[in-house]
């Protein structure tokens, strides 16, 4: 009883019970509605596992105070009635506001990312099904590009705490669904938000949209792919100013581009981790190339040898080199250093690109529309960027996103909002605590709720 006691607590502490109450339809249910959703949630931060092994967990293994059975058909009701009562968010917003109202958050940085969780199944749906649509081919950020996947948007403040999640079709580009994020955090009436995304979100159609209704924002710049304005702003000179131990700053001035102001950070010790992986490729390439060479002047020479005692003479095959350099140029890490002469096909160490590789140590760019803040201030925030990150880790790990039994869009959305509110939970424990969730998880599962009998036994008369 003693994880869901806490989770119960911190679920009313924070006015959800409230929250959802106000925004699920008022019809009367036979079913405990807001306990069923709790209940789901809970299972999804302590045991998470499928909506008919949740509903027999709440039911026998768990105390879940105020429900005393719960069905999977009351489960998938629950999920209905949560969906349909979030149009636009507004479940969501109501928890949120709750939320930041007892804990007193920051929303002045916003951090927002996107990523993609695949199913198991070999079929993508029809992009135009009545019921199921969602599941759609995609680029895969778990590396399984052969299943079909939706993507998944999350914004947190800066101290890790959710503030809203979207779910949007597998195929989903991320540079077209910055407009809904800003539009539906807009309508949040937030007020003065510096919004701070990663690379994927920096092109000049986001960035312009960010800078509505008095937006700002923070974003990383490519710096590789012939980047023209990294180019431009490694070549400005100027001093770095030291933030902290592994990061300086310096910030660049580029011509015709007033609006916008670009830091350059640079990682000393993530310059001596990148140095030092790129002279490990770079010796790795060039011992495979100088094996393909003596391999080929082996099998040269051992053709002139029987050419010489035959009197026949035979080319040596060099098939087997060809393939073994196409391997070579093919393979991810250390292709990359290599170019093929034009004529022969033969692969050399590409002078050029290392050195261009090495400009790059320990470096990236920062562009922001913000006129105030330090440059400091941005590399920072920037740099709390990962508790975005740190967020879809624990939904994908503690919280097992993934493998989604769902069908229905409806519910792969009712899924999602389960998993947001399991996040903001253990969120709020960590931050309260100091402790990381699966070490309260850990902790408070050995409370439990017992029956005792007890027999009295009459003592004999003497």
């Amino acid at each position: 009883m003693g994880r869901a006691w806490l989770l119960d607590g911190l679920w009313k502490l924070l006015g959800i019970d409230t929250a959802l109450a106000s925004r699920i339809d008022g019809r009367k249910f036979r079913t405990a509605v807001e306990r069923t959703l709790f209940a789901l949630v809970a299972n999804r931060a302590i045991a998470p596992a499928s909506k008919l092994a949740a509903a027999e967990w709440a039911t026998c293994d768990q105390v879940i105070p105020g429900l005393d059975a719960l069905s999977e058909q009351h489960a998938y009701r629950a999920m209905d009635l949560l969906v349909q009562a979030d149009v636009q968010g507004a479940v969501q917003e109501a928890v949120f506001f709750s939320a930041a109202h007892l804990l007193n958050l920051e929303v002045d940085l916003v951090f927002f990312d996107t990523t993609s969780t695949y199913f198991e199944r070999d079929e993508a749906d029809d992009p135009d099904g009545e019921d199921s649509s969602l599941r759609q081919y995609g680029h895969s950020k778990d590396h399984r590009k052969d299943l079909p996947q939706i993507v998944i948007g999350l914004a947190v403040t800066r101290e890790g705490i959710p503030v809203r999640c979207w779910t949007w079709p597998g195929g989903t580009n991320d540079q077209t669904v910055i407009t809904e994020v800003k539009d539906g955090l807009r309508d949040w009436r937030l007020g003065r938000v510096v919004t701070v995304c990663d690379t994927g979100f920096s092109s000049e159609a986001d960035q312009s949209y960010l800078k509505r209704a008095g937006g700002h924002y923070i974003t990383g710049i490519k710096m590789r792919e012939g980047s023209r304005l990294a180019d431009q702003a490694l070549a400005r000179q100027g001093r770095y100013q030291e933030v902290r131990d592994n990061l300086r700053v310096k910030e660049v001035h580029l011509d015709g581009d007033e609006g916008r102001r670009f830091i350059i950070c640079h990682n000393p010790a993530e310059a001596e981790r990148d140095q030092a992986r790129r002279e490990d490729q770079l010796a790795a390439a060039r011992e495979e190339l100088t094996r393909i060479k003596t391999a080929r002047r082996t099998d040269a020479a051992r053709a002139k040898a029987k050419a010489a005692k035959t009197g026949k003479r035979a080319a040596p095959s060099d098939a087997p080199h060809r393939k073994a350099e196409c391997a070579l140029r093919d393979h991810p890490a250390l292709g990359r250093w290599l170019k093929q002469h034009p004529t022969t096909g033969r692969l050399s160490i590409d002078a050029a690109k290392v050195a261009a590789e090495a400009r790059l140590d320990g470096k990236y760019l920062l562009a922001t529309s913000d006129p105030d803040l330090p440059a400091e201030d941005v590399a920072l925030g920037y740099k709390n960027l990962l508790e975005a990150e740190r967020a879809f880790r624990t939904m994908k790990s503690t919280l097992d996103l993934r493998p989604v039994y769902h069908r229905l869009d409806e519910r792969i959305r009712a899924h999602v909002l389960l998993c947001w509110l399991a996040l903001l939970l253990i969120r709020v424990a960590e931050r309260r605590t100091e402790q990381t969730w699966p070490t309260i998880n850990t902790e408070l599962s050995r409370i439990h709720q017992v029956m005792v009998r007890m027999w009295c036994v009459p003592r004999p008369l003497v």
